[in-house]
């Protein structure tokens, strides 16, 4: 959630940054008047409460002739402690729903506007013209198809629309790259993790993809659990109430988890091959560091995914994503989109988030600092997922329906250098 004392010192800001997102800027005012009515409330239990305290301290005091009058004040007292209290809880509870329904204070530079309204910060690696190598691409299904490593149509008999099976050097070819990703993950100093991919509703709300994506998340109402669409849940919520120690720099995770998505609102978009599905596989980094760091900690991220498109050799490029197609919980977010010649475009392959204190704050997560403690920051990125497949299959394609392994790639797939059709 944001932060209660830079919404009083500075509400200018934070209505910019719903301005930004094309979110409602009456909430900021609805908050401060709310923020207001806590404390006020709060006030008057205090002193209630006090008066309270001070009047059956005297009772023992009182002469047999003033002791009735004091009993008499000290209940009435008491039963005006237990309204205000309640008065008071209520107010905080009221407040909490509205910082609920308050996404994060977009980062200064953010461009304004939705999904279209991106910023093309770069351009990295060259894109193939087919026309000069004399053949039409396929796309990554057909290719997939032919090397035996898609199979959509059984994958669809067994659990409906967009499911799939990788089979044989496809389910190979993703172990490689996530392989890949994790090995990369360790050697940066990342902790490796499995992670759950069933979370309670206190860290999915409290890592904030229960805001207006709500509809993308899959929930088990019989157990009230939900399944995670990436493994940044399960690592926010791992620190949970805690108090972390960032005196040796950052503590980094990178968790391989199996995500799931309902994709709700996008049938017709991206629906052939394995580009939009359900379910996949992918390692994320995560990241709790200070305010102070996190953004020279973004950048290293955007580094590291950027490092990891070097060894599948995939020309893309980076955006810096408009506010308005932020989730709730970022304050900037950077995207690498690979180039898809099939589609002559460019497809998300990582995102990174800085999440500033938003998530902590929401999850109690903190550090001890000067004076007392106060939340840390949380960072997010993408490192391999299943669908660079897609990418990996249609930039490295040969005229014969085969496909050229990446050289970072080859070490775990025994050496192996073309990927032959069946």
């Amino acid at each position: 959630m944001i932060d209660l004392r830079a919404l009083r010192e500075d509400p200018e800001k934070v209505r910019a940054s719903q301005r930004a997102r094309g979110a409602d800027e009456s909430l900021v005012d609805a908050l401060l008047e709310a923020d207001a009515r806590r404390r006020s409330t709060l006030s008057r239990f205090e002193e209630a409460r006090a008066e309270q305290k001070q009047v059956s301290k005297s009772v023992g005091k009182a002469s047999p002739e003033e002791r009735p009058a004091v009993l008499a004040r000290a209940k009435e007292l008491a039963e005006g402690v237990k309204a205000a209290e309640a008065e008071s809880n209520e107010a905080a509870a009221a407040l909490e729903r509205l910082l609920y329904q308050v996404p994060n204070v977009v980062a200064d530079g953010v461009p304004a506007g939705g999904e279209d309204d991106y910023v093309v910060l770069r351009h990295e690696g060259t894109v193939r013209d087919f026309s000069a190598e004399g053949f039409e691409p396929k796309d990554h299904l057909d290719l997939g198809e032919g090397l035996r490593a898609i199979d959509v149509r059984r994958g669809t008999k067994v659990a409906g629309a967009r499911f799939y099976y990788l089979t044989g050097i496809g389910a190979r070819l993703e172990l490689a790259l996530l392989n890949a990703a994790m090995d990369q993950a360790i050697a940066a100093g990342f902790t490796p993790m499995i992670t759950p991919t069933l979370v309670s509703p206190q860290t999915m709300s409290g890592t904030g993809f229960l805001g207006a994506h709500a509809d993308e998340i899959y929930h088990l109402a019989t157990d009230d659990l939900y399944l995670t669409g990436t493994s940044e849940v399960a690592l926010a919520g791992y620190h949970t109430d805690e108090i972390l120690d960032l005196s040796a720099g950052p503590l980094r995770y990178a968790g391989w988890s199996t995500c799931y998505r309902r994709e709700a609102g996008s049938y017709g978009k991206d629906t052939r091959g394995i580009i939009r599905v359900h379910q996949f596989n992918k390692v994320e980094m995560f990241t709790y560091t200070t305010v102070e760091e996190a953004e020279a900690e973004h950048a290293r991220l955007l580094a590291w995914e950027e490092e990891m498109l070097a060894k599948v050799e995939l020309p893309y490029r980076v955006i810096d994503t408009a506010a308005g197609d932020l989730g709730d919980s970022a304050a900037r977010k950077f995207d690498c989109e690979a180039w898809l010649p099939t589609q002559n475009r460019f497809m998300e392959v990582t995102s990174t988030s800085n999440c500033t204190t938003f998530q902590a704050r929401r999850l109690g997560i903190r550090e001890r600092a000067e004076g007392g403690t106060r939340p840390v920051a949380t960072l997010n990125g993408t490192l391999a997922t299943t669908r660079w497949i897609v990418a990996i299959l249609e930039n490295h394609q040969q005229p014969d329906g085969s496909v050229r392994v990446p050289a970072g790639l080859r070490p775990y797939l025994g050496g192996l250098e073309v990927i032959e059709p069946a």
